[in-house]
């Protein structure tokens, strides 16, 4: 609790000092934001609120994956399945496939309803990351319901003729367990090449992943946290002059997760898992500049993502591995591929309306032994949006969608309207409201697994989620001088969700415990945020707070007892810090974020109504960095510096994956050292 007061002191102060400010100079933002644009653009001039990772950022958090960049951002929370190696992500209180995950606007494939996508991106090909709160239905389609996260990659165009070299190597330890490059604790490698001849451009990476895992009380050779190795490579090719950009971008990855059981003292025997991951994604993209008032952009691309699980019984008294067939989906192939087309024009039809109609063509299709058949989705969209400036200052911008699809009855339209206001030189106000849909993925329809641990059915008649959303916020440029400048915004949000999609349990005709997915009446969220972005001189600092209100589903049903409560609530508050020694040409970075308790309604063995709590926790990062020589930079810092490790939970045992009281949330304090080399010729 020290430190929690002492960062709600800091806080006071920064406002306490904002609010002395007298300064009348407007502040000028210089990121440029391209997520639900018609063209790159200034921050500042968004209708929506944009949140931007930069390039310095996520070297300076010197992460392995990109939920190592995210987890300190305000509005952001992370869980992860250590039974699956999956990670499920959190905007503003809803996760799941109700956020959008993009890559250079194109939408990832995951096999579950959790972001497994997100640890499965190269960090080293990331040259910022993007993220919108609030529905995005209108301009990206289903599952655009909490926010999307886009992540917009290095395209290696410098112009000229040039050859770089990067390169990265990065040791760090997994709480007290390290062996030097392989086994023991996390090992990450990566050669970059990239070539550019004028209007021509070419790309090539590869990277090792290694994540010894990690044994906490397990016994051997059992580990809670399970080891994994992943390599991915790729590259681009690309053409550009002044009327087009156009590239070709193919990323793979190999990911092999080790899962055993504890070894039996008797025989000597232990059931071990092996889930492969073989994951490619090709993309093609062209902008084309037909005149000044006429611009087009198409993307195609195919996800083959492919999950194999082999199943063995090892003997460790005679070193033998025997294949196990005999249990369900002890041997499986779960096949997943998705072709997605998108293609919009942005229309200046005079200087105070432009346009931007588009349609997108996604095609799904997934196979397995526990898939029923081979079932595929398809969905066709038309969208169109409109930028009005009526006068100066006031930015409105409305929208719809309007789909088909194959398996499920669409909403008929999804419209939303955003709208800017620049109320002084200073003070911009935002305001939205959306409706939002999500379509059911092709696990929740057809999903059926039932072994000695799950009994999970699909469910084909599932309905399309859908929202209405409503946003608010203001964002204030108090200062803005030479070497010091302070930014702030207030925004506030109410998400109510129709046919919420949901894991239930029911008995089914031999009195068996089933799970299935139905659709609820009702959910909703609710909450506001209090974000600063403070820099003097070669300090900048990010600090924020968020309390985010989670609906109580059980309380409109009469014939239930028990807590009533409508909304529990959880507090956020992050502080990030930077800071550049420019004479010793080094970088220092401070990454802090307090979760409070997560908060969930549900009802226990008598049937009551009651509100089960995760544990509260502070996560902070510290890192630095230092160039030595031309070509080389150190890196070296300490991650989860409060020791997090297991948390604790009021929430009563059961459910599809239950895990009891506790959580292993992680495997505590790490150590990292790694060395960037850069190396370039004209």
């Amino acid at each position: 609790m020290r430190q929690l007061l002492l960062l709600i002191i800091f806080t006071a102060i920064t406002i306490s000092i904002q609010a002395q400010i007298k300064d009348t100079t407007a502040a000028v933002l210089g990121e440029v934001v391209v997520t639900g644009q018609y063209e790159p653009q200034p921050l500042k001039n968004s209708v929506y609120k944009v949140k931007t990772i930069t390039a310095e950022r996520i070297k300076l958090r010197a992460a392995t994956d990109i939920v190592g960049v995210l987890n300190s951002e305000l509005g952001m929370r992370f869980s992860s399945d250590n039974t699956l190696g999956e990670s499920d992500t959190k905007i503003l209180g809803m996760g799941g496939t109700r956020v959008k995950i993009l890559i250079d606007g194109v939408p990832m494939v995951d096999r579950d309803a959790t972001k497994q996508s997100l640890t499965q991106i190269d960090i080293n090909t990331v040259e910022k990351i993007e993220i919108v709160e609030g529905p995005m239905s209108v301009v990206y389609g289903t599952d655009a319901l909490a926010g999307v996260i886009n992540i917009i990659t290095k395209k290696g165009f410098k112009g000229g003729n040039n050859l770089s070299v990067s390169a990265r190597l990065q040791e760090e330890t997994v709480a007290n367990s390290y062996t030097p490059f392989a086994d023991d604790g996390i090992h990450n490698e990566n050669v970059t090449v990239n070539w550019n001849n004028n209007h021509w451009r070419a790309t090539g990476y590869i990277t090792r992943n290694n994540f010894g895992g990690f044994t906490d009380t397990a016994s051997f050779p059992a580990k809670v946290f399970k080891p994994k190795e992943q390599w991915i490579g790729g590259g681009t090719f690309g053409y550009r002059n002044n009327k087009v950009n156009a590239w070709y971008r193919l990323d793979y990855l190999h990911e092999n997760l080790f899962a055993a059981s504890p070894m039996n003292t008797n025989n000597y025997i232990s059931f071990q898992q092996f889930y492969i991951t073989n994951r490619y994604t090709h993309q093609a993209q062209a902008d084309w500049i037909i005149n000044s008032k006429l611009k087009l952009n198409t993307t195609a691309s195919l996800q083959d993502y492919t999950r194999n699980t082999e199943s063995y019984k090892k003997n460790y008294q005679y070193n033998t591995n025997t294949p196990d067939m005999s249990g369900a989906g002890y041997y499986d192939v779960s096949k997943f591929r998705s072709w997605f087309f998108r293609s919009t024009a942005a229309i200046i039809v005079s200087p105070k309306v432009s346009l931007q109609p588009g349609v997108d063509i996604k095609y799904d299709k997934t196979s397995g032994q526990r898939i029923a058949g081979a079932p595929s989705i398809t969905d066709y969209s038309f969208f169109v949006s409109s930028e009005i400036k009526p006068v100066a200052g006031i930015n409105i911008r409305p929208g719809f969608r309007v789909s088909k699809n194959s398996v499920y009855d669409a909403p008929p339209i999804i419209p939303s309207i955003n709208a800017k206001v620049t109320l002084n030189k200073k003070l911009d106000l935002r305001l939205s409201y959306a409706k939002g849909f999500r379509a059911p993925i092709l696990r929740e329809l057809y999903f059926n697994f039932f072994d000695a641990n799950h009994s999970i059915q699909g469910n084909p008649n599932l309905k399309a989620e859908t929202s209405n959303s409503f946003m608010a916020s203001i964002t204030h440029s108090a200062l803005s001088k030479k070497h010091f400048s302070i930014n702030s915004s207030v925004s506030t949000f109410y998400n109510d969700y129709s046919n919420f999609i949901d894991l239930y349990g029911f008995k089914d005709a031999g009195g068996n415990d089933v799970f299935s997915y139905f659709n609820r009446d009702t959910y909703k969220t609710v909450g506001g945020t209090f974000e600063n972005t403070i820099t003097y001189k070669n300090l900048t600092a990010t600090i924020g707070a968020s309390y985010i209100g989670y609906y109580n589903k059980y309380q409109e049903d009469n014939t239930l007892k028990g807590d009533r409560t409508k909304f529990a609530w959880s507090p956020e508050i992050n502080a990030n810090l930077t800071y550049k020694l420019t004479k010793l040409k080094a970088n220092v970075g401070f990454f802090y974020k307090y979760t409070g308790r997560v908060p969930t309604y549900q009802t226990n063995s008598t049937n009551d109504i009651v509100l089960a709590q995760r544990d509260a926790f502070h996560w902070a990062d510290l890192t630095a960095s230092k160039q030595i020589f031309k070509q080389f930079t150190v890196q070296a810092g300490v991650k989860n510096l409060f020791n997090v490790t297991n948390l604790t939970s009021t929430a009563a045992s059961g459910g599809a994956h239950s895990s009891g009281t506790t959580t292993n949330y992680t495997y505590g304090r790490s150590y990292f050292l790694g060395i960037n080399f850069q190396w370039s010729k004209k």
